[in-house]
């Protein structure tokens, strides 16, 4: 054999060698890895939140993900106590049914994930729900207010907000009975939220005796609603009620306000958004609006957490914020009792969506919840606003 010959053999079965030995310190990494990821996911604990934090719904859906956010910081340590990593995955849903049920399929595939806070829009949680009822995964919802969320059976569905059956008609006795509305031109915009709530209004409308003039339904998305608005010019009602979000309802009133509509505005929780005002300009000033939240700053105690929260979140609390805050604490409070009740360790998710819907007499930050079976609350109130030059003012509970 030659010494060429020689010197390849005794080089081919070194590289071998190094091949051999770099192949088993990659899988002993490998296994390293994965034993350490193993440990990390018996300690982790995922609490989701679903909302829009993309397009033209981002600013409430970002309100209620921070809100959310400030309530799981401030229990981190608390949980870091009890042996466990607790943190947050933010979704964004986008505002989109196809986009919420993906999301909600990917959390209830991730066995971290032992809660969700969500969604803004009806017409996502309610087919979201379907993943997370097959997978035991509890949602909190500080904003839904669609009736046929909580109608459909779902143990793992809870929401500490008021229905539209409430929202709805209290909307329209208080348009009648405070605002003096004999007649009334209705616009939705075809989605589960809008066009439900604006039945609900209608339908109480009805049976006090105000005129409905019209009953028109509009696309989420498009910049010009003078199709509609020209409708409404010419039948000169005492009210426009528009059953939809915030950036839809912008564009409306101003082009109305613009043609010379000197009628009343009035909408639902969907247009409560600071955002409005960027969108209608000075047409926005007198909008009325009923909302599931109240206004936190009414008390010393709540002012002295919008402070400590604007400070921590870099952003002033929206109405939704407190909601959400207070739909993460509930969801907490049932993790760490399911903790406590299996002995210290991670609890499963039926473990926790049975101590969350058990819950009873919660003191939130701003609201009381107690679920009943259908996972309402039953302390759930309605509130009116109205918008000014430049921020909303809190009117008070619609008894």
């Amino acid at each position: 054999m030659s010494l060429f010959k020689k010197k390849a053999i005794i080089f081919s079965a070194l590289l071998a060698t190094l091949s051999l030995s770099a192949c088993n310190s990659q899988t002993v990494e490998q296994k390293n890895t994965t034993g350490s990821d193993a440990a990390a996911g018996g300690t982790k604990i995922l609490i989701a939140t679903q909302s829009p934090l993309s397009g033209s719904q981002s600013a409430i859906g970002d309100s209620i993900k921070t809100g959310a956010e400030y309530a799981l910081n401030l229990q981190k340590e608390e949980f870091k106590q009890l042996g466990f990593d607790l943190q947050l995955t933010p979704q964004d849903d986008q505002a989109d049914p196809k986009i919420g049920v993906s999301n909600a399929e990917m959390l209830a595939a991730n066995p971290d994930v032992l809660g969700v806070v969500g969604h803004f829009n009806t017409g996502v949680a309610i087919p979201s729900s379907v993943k997370y009822e097959s997978a035991k995964l509890v949602m909190v919802s500080p904003a839904n207010s669609g009736v046929k969320l909580t109608e459909e059976g779902k143990k793992t569905v809870h929401r500490i907000c008021a229905r539209d059956d409430a929202q709805g008609p209290k909307g329209a006795k208080y348009a009648k009975e405070k605002l003096g509305v004999k007649t009334v031109f209705l616009i939705h915009d075809k989605t589960a939220y809008g066009q439900g709530l604006v039945d609900e209004v209608k339908a109480q409308f009805e049976k006090d005796g105000v005129q409905v003039l019209g009953y028109e339904g509009v696309t989420q998305g498009e910049k010009d609603y003078n199709f509609v608005v020209n409708t409404v010019i010419s039948k000169n009602p005492d009210m426009l009620y528009f059953g939809g979000i915030y950036p839809e309802a912008g564009i409306i009133v101003k082009q109305a306000r613009e043609k010379g509509f000197k009628g009343l505005f009035m909408g639902g929780d969907g247009i409560d958004s600071s955002d409005l005002i960027k969108i209608a300009g000075p047409a926005a000033e007198g909008i009325y609006f009923t909302s599931l939240a109240g206004d936190v700053k009414q008390t010393d105690d709540g002012k002295k957490w919008a402070e400590e929260y604007q400070k921590a979140m870099g952003k002033k609390a929206e109405t939704y914020s407190v909601y959400a805050y207070d739909s993460m604490n509930i969801i907490l409070n049932g993790v760490k009792e399911a903790i406590k009740a299996n002995g210290g360790k991670k609890p499963t998710r039926e473990q926790v969506l049975d101590l969350v819907h058990q819950t009873k007499d919660f003191k939130g930050k701003f609201v009381n919840v107690t679920f009943d079976d259908k996972g309402d609350n039953v302390f759930a109130d309605v509130f009116v606003y109205q918008y000014t030059t430049d921020s909303t003012k809190f009117l008070g509970k619609i008894e």
